[in-house]
């Protein structure tokens, strides 16, 4: 499989839909692989991994730890590191970040959330060499400022901000831009309004393309199962009969039999 470069990427705006799933590690981005066309180390890893409540303990060095470990599992797809909270509060602090994602890790590019408020960012750093994923709508790194995670787009007014957050982020050099938890149709609005691929999660299919969480996807995740989140297996509950299985068999003394031993 030929790794996807920013070219062919926005080749695929209203074209063929583009693929995108969170990895955090090199096992699973292995398995990734052969149906993603980009993957993305989201600081959700902070949640489904590490047990936290939001994303916003995430640091840095967690972020290129994983990413490293996602970028060797596979080399050949094209992979974007979310800057965690606190990592892109003004233009020196996040481009001091995003050199360290380019210098310590094989990542194509880093994804920042904020529209408009955040485009002078997107703009520094694509200045400098950095490759920017936008990030409008629902805000995970904000729920805590915005009183929880809200869905947009529900007035004009907002569809409009929406719009022009859009519109930003692609005027300061973002070639890509994930939206999120937003009303249907103000998202394929907003997708309709920029040359940009948009990439939806909870944002309807008027969109180029979609993302979810890996553990969401495979129902691996079960505190919490969002609306727009389809299960494509039932993980957990897989997970669990095996090694149920195994405890048992243990237990009972049928593993390892003649067939597992030297």
């Amino acid at each position: 499989m030929k790794k996807l470069t920013i070219g062919s990427i926005q080749k695929r705006k209203s074209s063929l839909p583009l693929v995108m799933i969170t990895a955090y590690d090199a096992l699973f981005s292995r398995l990734f692989s052969e149906s993603a066309d980009i993957l993305l180390v989201g600081d959700s890893l902070n949640m489904s991994f590490g047990g936290n409540p939001d994303t916003l303990s995430a640091t840095m060095d967690q972020m290129i730890y994983h990413t490293n470990a996602v970028c060797k599992g596979a080399p050949e797809i094209f992979v974007i590191t979310d800057m965690p909270f606190g990592s892109y509060c003004d233009e020196k602090t996040a481009l001091e970040n995003a050199i360290r994602v380019y210098r310590e890790t094989a990542a194509d590019a880093v994804k920042i959330e904020g529209g408009t408020d955040k485009a002078h960012l997107v703009h520094h750093l694509t200045s400098n060499g950095i490759a920017v994923c936008g990030h409008i709508g629902l805000l995970p790194q904000a729920f805590r400022a915005e009183g929880g995670y809200k869905v947009k787009g529900k007035t004009e007014t907002e569809a409009l901000t929406l719009i022009a957050d859009a519109q930003a982020i692609e005027e300061a050099g973002a070639f890509i831009l994930v939206i999120e938890g937003v009303k249907a149709d103000v998202a394929t609005r907003v997708a309709q309004s920029v040359s940009i691929p948009v990439i939806g999660i909870g944002a309807g299919n008027g969109v180029d393309g979609q993302v979810l969480v890996f553990s969401d996807m495979l129902g691996l995740y079960e505190p919490f199962v969002p609306k727009f989140v389809k299960q494509y297996m039932n993980g957990a509950s897989s997970v669990k009969k095996a090694v149920s299985n195994y405890k048992t068999e243990v237990q009972n003394k049928e593993f390892p039999n003649e067939n597992y031993i030297y």
